[in-house]
């Protein structure tokens, strides 16, 4: 069974820097999408980043574009997600989301919540003005 382990978040003042980690275990093939999810106080789920493991590719939301880099790890069971350039709204709880996509057609940044089946246990980052 697939299972996902964050870690990394905290908080920080506007501008600063954060590094989310994700590594995954019991993948069958590489043939995965994986992304991160992020649920502000108050809010719905939106989708921030995707990757497509097989062949690295990734989406961002506009908002964090430019500002967010989601990358895979030597080890290829890790993904990260290195945040620059903090504002305020990027306050959240941020999920490590995963599920199998046959093509990097199926691993979009329009994904919704209920496209992905395994999630992390969330964690938080709070960013101060």
């Amino acid at each position: 069974r697939l299972q996902l382990v964050e870690s990394g978040g905290g908080s920080v003042q506007a501008g600063g820097s954060l590094r989310l980690s994700c590594v995954a275990s019991g993948f069958a093939s590489r043939s995965y999408c994986m992304g991160w999810f992020r649920q502000p106080p108050g809010k719905a789920r939106e989708m921030v980043s995707s990757i497509y493991l097989q062949d690295g590719s990734t989406n961002y939301a506009d908002s964090v574009k430019g500002r967010f880099t989601m990358s895979q790890g030597d080890d290829e069971n890790t993904v990260y997600l290195q945040m620059n350039i903090l504002t305020p709204e990027d306050t959240a709880t941020y999920y490590c989301v995963a599920n199998y996509a046959a093509g990097p057609q199926f691993c979009s940044n329009y994904l919704t919540p209920q496209a992905f089946g395994f999630w992390g246990q969330g964690s938080q980052v709070t960013v101060s003005p």
